[in-house]
């Protein structure tokens, strides 16, 4: 955890309304007729310039957690290689919500694009999202996006092709404390 927040304090170095968490949550669900498969990882570091609209985010792939353990093992040894590709990240900016709206309660729509990187492999990625301040000044980011395995690098053998979709739902959730 110290090395992630390290790789990210140039980030923090130069912000001024900077918010950041090391408990986000993010989930993903594949849907198939032969089964679903859901995980969440609730360890997810984040940092956002809300000035410049810079974020980032480092996410352990060990840390997502399956329902049944096998699948979990699965995910790690035989999909995602985690010993191998101990990280997902995101760099990119948060377009749509300025410093100054985050000083009044309320729900703004907002922009995210930048680069996902997962098993080594970086894909640019637009999504929409929405950011939301509560009455007392708490702010969330939330956002869903789909991704392919494939697009990843990310190998699913022919046998087990019609158990996993081709299109994974992913959803982010940063509940982010001001710095």
């Amino acid at each position: 955890n110290l090395l992630t927040i390290a790789l990210l304090l140039p980030l923090v170095a130069s912000a001024q309304e900077r918010y950041m968490t090391r408990n986000g949550h993010i989930s993903f669900h594949s849907a198939t007729p032969m089964e679903n498969i859901d995980a969440d990882n609730r360890k997810v570091t984040s940092v956002w310039d809300a000035t410049s609209g810079a974020i980032e985010f480092a996410v352990l792939i060990k840390a997502f957690e399956f329902e049944k353990a096998l699948m979990q093992e699965h995910f790690n040894e035989n999909y995602m290689e985690s010993n191998t590709f101990p990280k997902a990240s995101f760099k990119g900016t948060l377009k749509g919500v300025t410093a100054e709206q985050l000083k009044k309660a309320g729900t703004y729509e907002a922009q995210v694009e930048g680069e996902l990187t997962i098993h080594g492999v970086a894909e640019p990625v637009q999504s929409k999202g929405t950011v939301t301040v509560a009455e007392g000044g708490k702010v969330t980011a939330s956002s869903d996006f789909a991704i392919r395995p494939e697009d990843h690098g990310i190998k699913i053998p022919g046998m087990v092709r019609k158990n996993i979709a081709e299109e994974i739902q992913v959803k982010v959730r940063m509940d982010y404390q001001k710095m």
